[in-house]
């Protein structure tokens, strides 16, 4: 009998012991809200605030409801509006496009590469007349950063980048969020920090950032702040700018401050559970795994896969053959949205655009999700069902096509 797979590629590792004594004294406490302080009390969101700021190696920082509350308010404080045109990548998730949309804006969405990062001249070709890039770092993969700001520099385009992927990884020893005016984070349960939801926005551009604060809901309460600008950089824009109530609470501050103590040991051993399935379906016949470069520092919570120029009948006996032996994946290359997975063509929200590249790309590309409670014997255990049902899957249909894709 074929070996099966038995454990759950939704149960996140559990929350640790200090991070719930922590969450258990707030609530005993009743001072949830951000602001609601006794004293010379610091809460625990200013300090995750200030901690996070000093570990992501930025000026200043802002802890908010969720990331994409977090790209909406990088967008709005960096004064992208109604009608202003901004890039995005073609493969990303809703909440990209989503934030655009929030702020009035019109998405323009480009190419990516056969490694699922940005085609970087689609992006030259298609930024004429845009204010903005909100680089979404997709599945965890960088395209070359140096090369993208050296567009961005000249070509005038502001740069957000989308790191809700990305949080510890780095270009050329530069950390992913750090490249543009402002990075974006996400803390929701799949992300590299579990808060169930919540988001961080680091800048060091004082003037984005006291916008940002204002916006986030701060009242007249910014100097209450763990990694905000001076004070007198608030004197106009707290009058000048709208309150959008985004604030994240002290209860998620004291579940996330533990678990950023010890994350570069979660990203290390995240990254071991990616590498331990990536060798393991390596010389598949039919299967590419994307190329990283050797600039990139990778963190691996998540592991893609192509089956360049499969049929959608031979897709979807994958997902359900790997399905039936306990493996979960997920496929871009469907009709209809699944969960969290949908491509573009289903964001009626955003003007039609046709990306030809993508689509080939995305026909082909296979997902899946990497939680800390698997242990290296159960990474094996999935690389060696997914490789032994591609194959199955060649001997019946014959290998796939590789079809062009730039």
């Amino acid at each position: 009998m074929a070996r099966r797979f038995t454990g759950s590629f939704t149960q996140q590792a559990a929350i640790p012991e200090q991070a719930i004594a922590a969450a258990i004294d707030v609530m005993r406490s009743g001072r949830l809200h951000r602001y609601n302080t006794s004293g010379d009390e610091v809460p625990q969101v200013s300090q995750l605030e200030a901690e996070y700021a000093a570990w992501q190696g930025s000026r200043y920082c802002l802890a908010v409801t969720s990331g994409g509350q977090a790209m909406q308010i990088a967008l709005r404080a960096a004064g992208v509006g109604p009608g202003d045109h901004v890039l995005t990548n073609g493969f990303t998730l809703a909440p990209v496009p989503g934030a655009i949309a929030a702020v009035g804006g019109i998405p323009r969405l480009v190419e990516i590469t056969p490694d699922l990062t940005l085609d970087l001249d689609d992006l030259e070709a298609k930024a004429p007349g845009a204010k903005a890039l909100l680089l979404s770092n997709m599945r965890g993969h960088l395209c070359d950063m140096d090369a993208l700001t050296a567009i961005c520099d000249r070509l005038g385009l502001l740069l957000i980048e989308d790191c809700a992927h990305t949080m510890g990884a780095s270009w050329n020893g530069t950390r992913s969020g750090n490249f543009g005016v402002a990075g974006c984070f996400s803390t929701q349960t799949y992300k590299h920090m579990n808060s169930g939801e919540g988001g961080f926005l680091t800048s060091d551009d004082p003037d984005l950032m006291a916008r940002a604060i204002i916006l986030s809901g701060s009242y007249m309460l910014y100097e209450r702040h763990g990694a905000a600008p001076p004070a007198e950089t608030f004197r106009d824009i707290r009058l000048d700018t709208p309150n959008m109530s985004a604030r994240l609470d002290n209860l998620r501050a004291a579940v996330l401050r533990p678990q950023l103590e010890a994350i570069e040991g979660a990203l290390t051993a995240w990254t071991e559970r990616h590498d331990l399935i990536s060798d393991g379906l390596r010389g598949t016949p039919g299967l590419r795994l994307p190329q990283r470069p050797t600039a990139e520092t990778y963190v691996g919570s998540s592991l893609q896969f192509c089956l360049d120029g499969i049929s959608r009948q031979d897709a979807r006996k994958l997902l359900a053959s790997a399905a039936a032996r306990g493996v979960e994946l997920k496929w871009f290359g469907a009709d209809e949205p699944q969960g969290f997975t949908s491509a573009h063509g289903s964001w009626r929200y955003v003007p039609a655009q046709n990306l030809p590249c993508t689509d080939a790309v995305l026909a082909g590309l296979f997902d899946l999700r990497i939680p800390l409670s698997f242990s290296p014997a159960d990474c094996r255990t999935i690389a060696r069902i997914l490789s032994e049902e591609v194959r199955a899957l060649n001997q019946v249909s014959g290998p796939a096509i590789s079809v062009p894709v730039s």
